[in-house]
């Protein structure tokens, strides 16, 4: 069987940036995604469609397959009133805020001063060339459940 769409794929997978540092990994068949569903980034997705279990890759995804590029009007100087919060603001602390046409956001605090904060809208990986060495080690049909729902259920997927 193939990737295509409406199939739940389980791979295991490690992400490196372009200096070779590990981002990210999943390695022990724990991760699984609902093709098609854009439960992956771009990149990654179309770079798997129509490839057969046991395949393995490498995989190069510029910013824009994969989280976009840097944005900096995403990054703002707020009041540290602003932030409800009883603990010390730190940098890296991630808030959840509101876009200016009302959409949730992560925030990421990136500079903390004793009367302002600065955050950042961007993805963490925004801007980032990502390098994934993929091993893939399932491939199955979705459930009615996971076509409705969106997304894989069950081992490697989201435990409903």
């Amino acid at each position: 069987m193939q990737i295509a769409e409406n199939r739940v794929i389980t791979l295991n997978y490690i992400l490196k940036d372009d200096e070779g540092n590990i981002i990210d990994s999943a390695e022990d068949g724990s991760f699984a995604y609902l093709h098609g569903a854009a439960n992956i980034i771009p990149g990654l997705e179309h770079a798997l469609q129509g490839k057969s279990a046991g395949d393995e890759l490498s995989v190069a995804i510029k910013p824009e397959q994969g989280y976009g590029e840097r944005n900096e009007d995403m990054t703002q100087v707020v009041p540290r009133n602003m932030f409800d919060t009883d603990e010390e603001i730190k940098v890296g602390m991630q808030f959840h805020a509101e876009s200016p046409d009302g959409q949730p956001l992560s925030v990421t605090v990136v500079n903390v001063s004793d009367s302002e904060v600065t955050i950042d809208g961007n993805h963490p990986l925004a801007g980032v060339n990502l390098n994934f060495d993929v091993k893939i080690l399932e491939i199955r049909e979705a459930t009615e459940e996971e076509l409705e729902h969106g997304h894989a259920h069950g081992a490697g997927g989201h435990p409903h």
